[in-house]
């Protein structure tokens, strides 16, 4: 590995602190923040300015936004995404530290399809595989995708006069009992399945949302009953939390949290 640039390094830390707080910074925050000599601040703000990375403020003088350039580069970062490809990635780095089969799914109507998944080394596993579709409502993924839709958008996909069709005895069949999921769901910020889809599989799933902050997908993980419990329900909740966020930032979403 190459020697790192200070000034880069420098001009880098200045840029970062932008994503902080209400997103304007004047010369002297910078200099209190990095503990940087002010005359360095100084040029570094000048040089970042003038290549339109930052901007003042109108109306506030001494002060200063991100400019366009970031921006563009953030576009043309998010135009070469590719969600499955990076799905895939997350999916085996989860997998790699929990030794079961990770999916990430989006929903398209009623269903789910899975983009991306990755296997558990274990001799019993979930048989499964990309590309394969199942109803939402029977899926971890499906119910935290259903939960993130806007109330119209939900109403339209699930009718009180459209019955579910179940795919196990465990399956949520009754359009009020969903619906109460749903909202439990929304509460908690994870999905769990009990056997909806596999009568020998549980599956937890969180939320995988773009840099609009919107929910484009889901990250699961899928256990045989063999090795499922409340203890390993909740460990397995927040590797599924952790992963879908690390996608999540990949695809340019920043948490206020």
């Amino acid at each position: 590995m190459g020697r790192l640039v200070p000034a880069v390094t420098r001009a880098l830390d200045i840029l970062e602190l932008f994503l902080e707080g209400d997103g304007t910074l004047s010369a002297p925050d910078i200099v209190r923040r990095l503990q940087l000599p002010r005359t360095t601040v100084h040029e570094l703000v000048t040089t970042l300015a003038a290549r339109s990375y930052i901007v003042q403020v109108p109306g506030q003088p001494g002060r200063y936004r991100l400019g366009v350039r970031p921006y563009q580069l953030g576009s043309r970062y998010a135009e070469q995404l590719d969600l499955a490809a990076e799905g895939q990635q997350v999916a085996r780095s989860v997998a790699e530290t929990c030794d079961e089969t990770v999916h990430v799914a989006i929903l398209e109507g009623t269903d789910v399809i899975y983009i991306a998944k990755v296997d558990s080394t274990h001799a019993v596993r979930m048989v499964s595989a990309a590309g394969r579709r199942l109803p939402a409502h029977c899926t971890s993924v499906g119910k935290m995708l259903l939960a993130s839709l806007p109330a119209p958008q939900l109403a339209s996909r699930i009718q009180d006069d459209v019955p579910l069709v179940g795919m196990t005895p465990n399956s949520i069949t009754d359009v009020g009992a969903l619906r109460e999921a749903l909202d439990e769901i929304r509460r908690r910020g994870v999905a769990v399945e009990n056997r909806e889809s596999n009568p020998d599989v549980s599956c937890v799933a969180a939320p995988v949302r773009d840099r609009t902050g919107q929910v484009v997908a889901a990250l699961s993980v899928s256990v045989p009953m063999i090795r499922w419990s409340d203890e390993r329900r909740v460990e397995l909740e927040q590797l599924a939390v952790k992963g879908a966020a690390e996608l999540s930032e990949r695809l340019g979403h920043r948490s206020l949290g």
